[in-house]
């Protein structure tokens, strides 16, 4: 990405989960016009901070046929074989896990991960370790979806929040039909996805790459 595409980036429009946050700012700057002059400069700051974090840039899917997309941008931290959330009811036999960090400097808005129709969504409430912890994908508090491929084949991607991370969103409803790296939702200020892949599916990224939701390619689905 060059420098105008690293621009484009920072300077995007945010996601209406932000625009609350954003107003507050720019309230509190307009209050301080009339009651104490660096109240200015604290609601400009925290209009600034709360615009790149929901910063929403718009990206560009792989044109590869049946990949499976980022579901955020952050650092891959686990892939490994783990059983989806039971809550899904996709079997508990073990499965691919790609688990992607969100620190508060990566774009937070969340992206389907391949085509094909929602089939389950289940939210359960839970604790707020670091979304880098090894606990977080079983303890902390997440919403999974279940996708049911156009083959007939299940996959799920996981909204696991953080540390800080106290709000998750998530736009799906059961039954929708949904499209590979179109936004989802977005989870608050630092967190955690997880996709599971289809059986017979292995990834093709490690530990350590860096994502970018919607764009990197993290499996494919003709390798079964």
């Amino acid at each position: 990405m060059g420098l105008l595409g690293t621009m484009a980036a920072v300077l995007a429009p945010p996601h209406r989960a932000g625009r609350p946050f954003i107003a507050a700012g720019v309230a509190l700057a307009v209050f301080g016009l009339f009651a104490w002059h660096p109240l200015i400069w604290a609601g400009i700051v925290a209009a600034l901070v709360c615009w790149f974090f929901f910063r929403d840039p718009e990206r560009v899917p792989s044109p590869l046929r049946g990949a499976v997309l980022a579901a955020a941008d952050g650092r891959i931290i686990l892939v490994d074989q783990a059983t989806p959330p039971p809550e899904l009811g996709l079997g508990a036999e073990p499965r691919w896990r790609i688990a992607t960090f969100l620190s508060v400097l990566n774009v937070h808005v969340n992206r389907v991960p391949a085509h094909g129709t929602v089939t389950a969504i289940a939210y359960r409430a839970g604790k707020f370790f670091n979304a880098a912890d090894a606990r977080a994908g079983e303890a902390n508090e997440r919403n999974a979806v279940a996708l049911r491929l156009a083959d007939g084949r299940d996959m799920a991607v996981v909204q696991i929040s953080g540390l800080i991370a106290r709000r998750i969103l998530c736009d799906l409803r059961d039954g929708d039909t949904v499209t590979a790296g179109a936004r989802f939702g977005i989870i608050r200020f630092g967190s955690r996805t997880d996709i599971f892949l289809p059986h017979g599916v292995t990834p093709v990224v490690s530990v350590g790459q860096t994502a970018v939701g919607g764009e990197t390619v993290m499996a494919l689905l003709q390798a079964s």
